[in-house]
């Protein structure tokens, strides 16, 4: 029987037990007959099942609706049934377009996940992630084809190929990298990320080999360095040629000789003087090159050691402070906190420290503000840092990217090699040295450890 409303159908089953219950109970009473009131107790056991069974439409379709999205199971569909009034009708309906709107949204995800499949794969970076276990979960074609290892399927394989490498990549941090040469053809940079999928925290490793990048690089540095080279001793060798060549021609035409000696007039004299003194000058300066160039190229490691950064300022402002005081410059410290520690080659970032104060001093000496203020502290990631700021003349743009190559300088007189020391002992440092500069108001150098 079709009913156009639940709860119409919910009234009429009441009704039809209500009414059993009555009849039975009077029969029973009237003609006390037990047969006839164990069919009507059949009857009403009967009809309050169905009651029950027609009340429990609405948990059925919700319990079908929750088994299909607990076991991903979009392929269900509630007919559009109206027999049973139209909230269930809408019920249907709303439960069809939550269906449809889960399956579109898995059936994106699965492209999603062959997109990000097959563009991991074409991708010339090495990709391996693994679990806590070791287990390798994603591999890709790069990374097989670079490792070479057989039957790849624990990371603990890549002990096959160097156990120093499997050493470094068990103990990567999240988010670190490093740089490994495994054989005369394999240099790779490696870099680490962690993340969490399905209950199991997982490693993901990327990595490329470098060694043609390296050998570009390598390749360019000895074209630039050869140039520097060529220069400067052409600049120095140029002119002796030249003067010898000079001095050779005046000995043999203005040398004249007589029985007891070799005779020479005044003015040739003090040619051939100044001639030599040239040549001394250049040849000095020549030596004075060579030996910039092997200080440049035989920094010792540092020796790490913890110390206070205000002992570290204290010692510079003694040592400059007849320097800076003669020019008219005052020297500013400021420290926070001021229990800042550092753990460094004491003698050589105070070395650093020097140079660059030295530097600032040079180029304040046309600013009205002569003041130089070395600054330290804490950045963002709580790793220490110290500023060496002036308010002189600064530095133009096209020099900023230049004055930390080797031999490269702004100065009429200098060598051209200390912020590149200065950059390679901080490099040596795990750290960096930068600079910012705003022409004719201030310059800040940079020292970032950590």
């Amino acid at each position: 029987m079709g009913f156009k409303s639940f709860a119409l159908g919910i009234i009429y089953r009441v009704i039809v037990l209500v009414a059993l219950v009555f009849l039975g109970v009077s029969i029973f009473i009237r003609d006390n007959s037990y047969m006839m009131g164990i069919v009507f107790l059949f009857a009403i056991a009967f009809q309050t099942y169905n009651l029950i069974q027609y009340g429990n439409t609405t948990n059925r379709k919700i319990t079908k609706f929750l088994e299909s999205i607990r076991f991903a199971d979009f392929s269900s569909s509630f007919t559009k049934d109206s027999s049973l009034g139209k909230s269930f009708k809408e019920m249907n309906m709303s439960f069809n377009e939550v269906i449809e709107a889960f399956r579109k949204t898995r059936a994106e995800k699965e492209e999603q996940m062959l997109f990000l499949q097959i563009m991991i794969q074409h991708i010339n970076t090495g990709i391996i992630s693994f679990d806590h276990t070791g287990r390798i979960g994603v591999i890709n074609g790069a990374a097989k084809q670079l490792l070479q290892i057989p039957q790849f399927k624990d990371i603990n394989d890549l002990g096959k190929l160097s156990k120093e490498f499997l050493v470094k990549i068990l103990h990567l941090k999240p988010g670190g990298s490093f740089a490994i040469k495994i054989n005369s053809e394999l240099h790779l940079n490696v870099q680490s990320a962690s993340f969490k999928m399905g209950g199991n925290r997982w490693t993901l490793i990327s990595f490329q080999n470098i060694k043609s990048e390296l050998q570009k690089n390598e390749l360019q540095a000895w074209q630039n360095l050869t140039k520097v080279l060529r220069h400067e001793i052409m600049n120095s060798m140029t002119p002796i040629a030249s003067l010898a060549n000079s001095l050779g021609i005046i000995l043999e035409e203005d040398v004249e000789e007589t029985s007891e000696a070799l005779v020479i007039e005044k003015d040739s004299y003090l040619d051939l003087k100044e001639g030599l003194t040239t040549i001394e000058k250049r040849s000095s300066g020549l030596i004075h090159f060579v030996n910039a160039y092997r200080d440049y190229t035989n920094i010792p490691q540092p020796e790490l050691r913890t110390f206070s950064v205000k002992l570290l300022f204290d010692n510079i402002g003694v040592l400059l402070k007849e320097d800076l005081a003669s020019e008219g410059i005052c020297l500013q410290c400021e420290i926070l906190p001021i229990e800042l520690e550092l753990t460094a080659d004491q003698d050589l970032i105070q070395m650093i420290l020097i140079n660059l104060v030295k530097n600032a001093k040079e180029a304040l000496s046309k600013s009205e503000r002569k003041e130089i203020l070395m600054k330290a502290g804490l950045n963002n990631h709580s790793y220490p840092f110290i500023q060496i700021i002036d308010f002189g003349e600064g530095i133009v743009p096209e020099a900023l990217e230049r004055i930390f190559v080797p031999f490269y300088t702004t100065k009429k007189t200098g060598s051209g090699i200390g912020l590149a020391i200065s950059r390679q002992i901080m490099n040596l440092h795990k750290g960096n040295l930068q600079v910012q500069s705003i022409p004719n108001e201030k310059t800040i150098f940079t020292l970032n450890f950590g």
